[in-house]
């Protein structure tokens, strides 16, 4: 579990085929943690990897077919900033909310701009993301932490990255026509189940 507090921004080192069956990528990420270990699970831009090989300087994560469909690990390329935390402990700060590093899907940036001394985004999301998504409630993008701003109307939800975020996270960079990773909040996940009609 974790908060959607990037504790580190890291790179892309290297990307690769899994060797056993083809399937899914072994991703190697550059990053400044000290002390990770094997079997540690991480949030690579959103998305709970678990930890195969700590390298130097950095680590390596096996992301399965499974995961490789639901986010644009396929497409991450050598120098890719990724945004970084490791699973949050018991005792631990709740900075942001409950994050799974389930990743639900994939977001496009339909606007980016400034207001005031913010910077906001209005982000077409799927359904399921959207179906739990209410103003001043949370939304994970790329692995941060965020308040929804508003809901603009159809399948967009828009949120407002304050000065700390843009610059210590990668989301400062977004513009309209990038894509990124969104997980809805699982609270809203679990109340839209619970009050489903056929339960």
């Amino acid at each position: 579990m974790f908060t959607g507090i990037v504790s580190a921004t890291g790179r892309v080192a290297k990307t690769a085929r899994a060797r056993e069956n083809g399937h899914g990528i072994v991703l190697t990420s550059r990053a400044s943690y000290k002390g990770l270990k094997r079997g540690e699970s991480i949030a690579v831009n959103g998305a709970c990897l678990t930890v195969e090989r700590v390298v130097k300087g950095g680590f390596t994560v096996h992301a399965v077919e499974t995961t490789v469909g639901r986010t644009l690990f396929g497409e991450y390329a050598t120098g890719r900033p990724v945004n970084l935390e490791r699973a949050v402990r018991a005792m631990d700060r709740l900075g942001g909310h409950i994050v799974q590093g389930h990743v639900d899907g994939v977001a496009v940036v339909e606007k980016a701009e400034a207001a005031g001394d913010a910077w906001v985004l209005d982000l077409r999301v799927p359904p399921a993301v959207r179906a739990v998504a209410i103003p001043q409630g949370s939304i994970t993008v790329d692995g941060v932490s965020l308040t929804v701003n508003a809901l603009p109307g159809g399948d967009r939800v828009q949120v407002s990255l304050v000065p700390f975020t843009r610059v210590h996270t990668t989301l400062g960079a977004l513009r309209a026509g990038d894509r990124v990773h969104v997980e809805g909040d699982v609270l809203g996940k679990y109340v839209s189940a619970l009050c489903r009609p056929d339960r």
